[in-house]
């Protein structure tokens, strides 16, 4: 009778307990939100790029022969009018000193013939000789006038010629490359050495074909740097009209604002290319704040009744993470993570 006793009050006292509990409410969810205004950050792409000057020149020389002297090393600092290389210059000598010689010569030719023509036009004066003679001391006079000028300008090309074998340096830079060595024979025209023109850097990048078109000269664009801490602002200048043949890319040359004082040649550097400015009405989104129904691009945004509600958007495009929509005011606040766990006028808490 015990055991009976004890099965029959177990229920009831289960019951009272229960009885007893109060039901404890569930706060609303809480959801991490972003401001349409910060979604409204630069929309930007990252490329690699290295620090050129904006001047480089491929010196050469202008006449062929054999490299005598070499009076650089890469990375010299030279000066305008500095002699770079030399060449041997006995053949352009030997050249010189028979222009001078020929020029010696036209000139007593020219002497001569002016005399005679001064002597027949006193014959001439007296009637003492026809004028179809006259007129062959003249052609002759004429002609001594043309072959000492004709003399003259081939003595000052050797003249030329004779200082092209010397390689000067075009303007104040450093000297980035050279391809030829003492002993060696070049060729007039030969690439022989680089100048680059340190009196202003610029970084070049490389933008595959598919982004070339959000590439604009006068974009803004913030570079930083390996080697040095800083960060520059910087405009793109200049953007080659057809791609690399090997790797299917258009070179970006950009010019810096305001460069660091110790920023050096071949530096490596990191180009932001902000290209939010180029669209209107344009916000960035993580791609976690995109809720997707059907054909229709969504988002969730917060009410000032704090409750969820679903707007319409447009994908102008991708990048990464990121997405670039159309269709926000600037007033909304997205619901950046966890969209697919919403529902309509749903109560939430927002950070």
């Amino acid at each position: 009778m015990k055991k009976i006793f004890l099965i029959g009050v177990l229920p009831i006292i289960f019951f009272v307990s229960g009885c007893g509990e109060e039901k404890i409410e569930q706060p609303p969810p809480l959801v991490k939100i972003i401001s349409a205004s910060e979604a409204g950050k630069i929309f930007s792409d990252n490329y690699p790029g290295v620090v050129k000057g904006r001047y480089e020149s491929n010196l050469s020389f202008q006449t062929g022969g054999k490299i005598l002297s070499r009076e650089v090393e890469p990375g010299n600092f030279v000066s305008a009018g500095e002699i770079l290389m030399t060449i041997d210059a006995r053949d352009a000598v030997q050249q010189f000193n028979a222009g001078e010689a020929q020029v010696e010569s036209a000139r007593t030719q020219l002497n001569l013939a002016k005399s005679n023509l001064e002597r027949y036009e006193q014959l001439s004066k007296e009637n003492a000789i026809s004028a179809a003679t006259l007129d062959q001391y003249k052609t002759a006079y004429d002609n001594s006038v043309a072959a000492y000028n004709s003399a003259v300008a081939q003595a000052e090309q050797t003249r030329n010629n004779l200082n092209y074998t010397q390689l000067f340096a075009n303007a104040d830079g450093v000297i980035s490359e050279i391809n030829a060595e003492v002993g060696q024979v070049v060729a007039a025209g030969q690439k022989i050495l680089t100048l680059v023109q340190t009196n202003e850097l610029e970084v070049e990048i490389n933008v595959p074909e598919n982004k070339l078109s959000e590439t604009k000269i006068g974009q803004p664009c913030e570079i930083t740097f390996w080697a040095i801490s800083d960060k520059i602002r910087g405009v793109v200048r200049e953007i080659a009209p057809v791609a690399d043949s090997t790797s299917r890319t258009y070179r970006v040359r950009i010019s810096l604002e305001n460069p660091p004082k110790n920023l050096q040649l071949g530096m490596t550097a990191e180009v932001i290319l902000n290209t939010t400015e180029n669209f209107s009405g344009v916000y960035v989104l993580p791609l976690s704040a995109i809720y997707q129904t059907g054909e229709q691009t969504q988002v969730w945004i917060v009410t000032e009744e704090n409750k969820t509600a679903l707007k319409n958007i447009t994908v102008e495009n991708f990048s990464g993470n990121e997405v670039l929509v159309k269709g926000l005011s600037p007033k909304d606040k997205i619901i950046s993570a966890g969209v697919h766990k919403l529902r309509e006028g749903q109560a939430v808490r927002t950070q």
